[in-house]
């Protein structure tokens, strides 16, 4: 059954807080400071590397600014989809958000060029490059006019296609295969490089969607593979290794602002150590659900990675579109090891 692995997300325990305990904007009585406590939304589940690298960064914030600061982190999607959650971002309904990367692009088209398929040789080398306003900044700036302000860049794994139809070894294989990718359109562009029909849907829908026959199958990491039970119901998946697509954490800018700068630099330094934790969680995590998937009965092959690199490679020309895009790109190509 479909929730095998989703006890956070059938019941009120799928809303985790952390750190304090307080409201938005507390003050404290007999001279204590005031507490603030953000709202963080989530689309996964509370095991999830990047909510527990914001668990451990929640209790460290709460530490160092005296209790002034925490988050609180809404799982499971209890908040919203993730383009709901950007636009609560946006309005202040909420405070904080992790989106995937290629949302951005619905803002910014030039957000594409950080989520090109095979673009990054290593997830330290995505994370160094990412991370690393010389190379983004200007990029990052475009959404602020958006009302959204980029904190940070997390791994968010290395994509791969699984399917019910069979084992996907090169883009032939792919043929006539409708399989569901985050909505953009170049996710939509670099499945159909790569053999099959790309189909923007929403994470919640597509265990139903590929049970049915709506869908044939999707392209994402090995924790979501496991976790969301897809192994069920597509059990072949296929290493083509094609995306190493980044997660941001957001925020309103009228948030961020607002900090205190002592507060602000102290959560700036936070979130870099942050990426560092997520990424050796996120490597655990992967052996763990990996092995999790073959004892539910999921078979793992290996693509041939050159065909489909050399299937997409004429998305990279038409996404550098702009002096920006070609700067990041020729950037993030020399920080190659």
């Amino acid at each position: 059954m479909q929730g095998r692995r989703m006890l956070g997300a059938i019941s009120v325990a799928a809303v985790m807080t952390i750190g304090l305990a307080s409201c938005s904007a507390a003050t404290g009585g007999d001279g204590e400071q005031p507490s603030t406590t953000f709202r963080v939304a989530f689309n996964q589940d509370i095991d999830h590397p990047q909510a527990q690298a914001l668990v451990q960064l929640s209790d460290e914030l709460e530490a160092r600014t005296d209790g002034r600061l925490a988050l609180e982190l809404y799982t499971d999607e209890t908040l919203g989809d993730q383009a709901a959650t950007i636009e609560q971002v946006q309005s202040g309904t909420i405070d904080f958000a992790i989106v995937a990367g290629s949302l951005l692009e619905n803002f910014e088209t030039d957000f594409s060029v950080v989520n090109l398929p095979y673009l990054y040789e290593s997830p330290e080398h995505q994370m160094s490059v990412l991370n690393d306003r010389e190379i983004v900044g200007e990029l990052y700036d475009t959404v602020l006019d958006d009302n959204i302000q980029m904190l940070t860049a997390y791994h968010g794994g290395v994509r791969n296609v699984y399917s019910s139809v069979g084992p996907v070894e090169t883009p032939a294989d792919l043929a006539g295969q409708k399989i569901r990718v985050i909505g953009s359109d170049t996710n939509v562009r670099m499945m159909e490089l790569m053999g099959g029909v790309g189909t923007p849907m929403a994470q919640g829908e597509v265990y139903t969607a590929i049970q049915s026959g709506v869908l044939d199958g999707a392209e994402n990491n090995e924790l979501i593979y496991s976790t969301l039970s897809h192994d069920e119901i597509a059990p072949f998946y296929s290493r083509t290794e094609h995306l190493m697509m980044p997660d941001y954490l957001i925020a309103s800018p009228a948030v961020w602002d607002g900090l205190a700068e002592e507060d602000r630099a102290v959560f700036e330094e936070l979130l870099t150590a942050s990426v560092d934790t997520e990424l050796e969680l996120f490597s655990t995590a992967v052996d763990e659900q990996t092995a999790a998937a073959e004892e539910a009965g999921a078979e793992f092959n290996d693509a041939d990675v050159d065909a489909f690199r050399e299937a997409v490679l004429p998305l990279h020309e038409e996404r550098l579109t702009s002096e920006l895009t070609q700067s990041i790109y020729d950037a993030i190509e020399a920080a190659r090891g």
